[in-house]
């Protein structure tokens, strides 16, 4: 999940009931197989004295940057969709460096050709 990622900012009331999202997703992050698929990405825990509800705000390689409610998302989901969007910066990474234009555009008449079903 990390190799995704270069920057992690946890933010979270120690006291506030609503913390186990960011708990279990910075637990995700120090795990040692998650550390070493990206050494560099910093992890930022901000501990907070404040009301503010917690909060995981995510850094992609391509410098797009992501802010996640972590009162009403669970950690799985939020490690779900960084996946995801991390396969479509490989996808799209791959297909630059074989220089292919992106995104990928695909004509409308191809999208509705038959297709011969496979054995």
């Amino acid at each position: 999940m990390l190799k995704f990622l270069s920057k992690v900012k946890i933010e979270f009331n120690a006291l506030d009931p609503r913390i186990a999202s960011c708990m279990e997703f910075l637990a995700q992050c120090n795990a040692r197989k998650a550390k070493e698929s990206n050494p560099a990405c910093q992890l930022q825990v901000k501990r907070r004295t404040d009301d503010h509800p917690p909060q995981i705000t995510v850094t992609f390689v391509n410098g797009v940057e992501e802010a996640f409610d972590a009162t009403s998302t669970p950690a799985q989901t939020i490690r779900t969709m960084i996946l995801e969007k991390g396969q479509m910066l490989e996808t799209e990474q791959m297909f630059r460096e074989a220089g292919e234009k992106w995104p990928v555009i695909i004509p409308e008449e191809e999208l509705h050709q038959s297709f011969p079903g496979t054995k």
